[in-house]
């Protein structure tokens, strides 16, 4: 696909067609959990891997105007709906570059998207959909100037709505946080998810936790366990202390 000028959403929803593969597409839809009662189920795919829609997203991304976008989220195919929030990804890195963090226009541009991002959330109906993207939109977001009000506000409401996916992204978007220093989002949403009941949230809680040991201080991630050990899901602990080494580990798996 040569890249082109003013791509329409259709034009790359037609490009992207082209490209299905059944055999991956039957990959996807099992490892994706699409099965009826999984939660996944409904979802379709075109059988790309995630690379292929990244090589599309740098042919579309400079050129596709962000009234276009909204149709990529809305497809009903799976990668598509990648596309779309690759596409604003990149538009808001873009805008958030050093150069960039205190201009008034590119504050603007990064609040459009941020608000984009979120009308269309619950279009990020899998949990690669929303790793791929919430870090760098909201994660990154919570660290610029922005005149769209209270940060922690609007994060709290992702928090607490009652969709996974954005209870998903309330949590992994303290990995753009924890990765430059701040613990603080992280401890915040751990705890606020902690008895959360999916399995794909003691995931999250717990992959943000190692994250923050990780990148801002083991002896806060060992504060938090201290706290919380006893009544973690096993999952999450798992997740939490997997950096540890084994005889640590072994410590606070046993704590009841």
């Amino acid at each position: 696909m040569a890249a082109q000028s003013k791509m329409t959403a259709q034009e790359v929803i037609s490009y992207m067609e082209s490209q299905r593969n059944e055999e991956q597409r039957q990959i996807l839809m099992r490892f994706f959990k699409t099965a009826p009662g999984e939660y996944g189920y409904g979802d379709e795919f075109l059988g790309m891997k995630t690379p292929q829609t990244r090589t599309v997203v740098k042919l579309v991304a400079g050129d596709l105007p962000l009234s276009e976008v909204p149709a990529l989220l809305l497809c009903k195919w799976h990668e598509v709906r990648l596309c779309g929030f690759l596409v604003l990804v990149r538009r808001f890195e873009k805008l958030a570059t050093k150069r960039c963090e205190n201009d008034e226009r590119s504050i603007f541009g990064r609040d459009e998207i941020v608000k984009m991002y979120l009308q269309y959330a619950e279009c990020a109906n899998n949990w690669d959909l929303v790793d791929l993207s919430a870090p760098k939109i909201l994660g990154h977001w919570i660290l610029l100037p922005t005149h769209l009000g209270d940060k922690q506000q609007t994060i709290d409401a992702l928090a607490d709505s009652d969709n996974l996916w954005r209870q998903r992204m309330s949590m992994v978007c303290t990995w753009m946080t924890s990765a430059k220093g701040d613990p603080s989002w992280c401890l915040r949403y751990a705890e606020k998810h902690l008895h959360h009941p999916h399995d794909l949230m003691h995931k999250a809680v717990g992959w943000m936790l190692r994250e923050m040991g990780k990148r801002v201080s083991m002896d806060l991630l060992r504060d938090f366990l201290r706290q919380h050990a006893h009544e973690m899901p096993r999952t999450t602990l798992r997740y939490a202390i997997e950096k540890m080494d084994e005889e640590e580990r072994r410590y606070w798996m046993g704590k009841e």
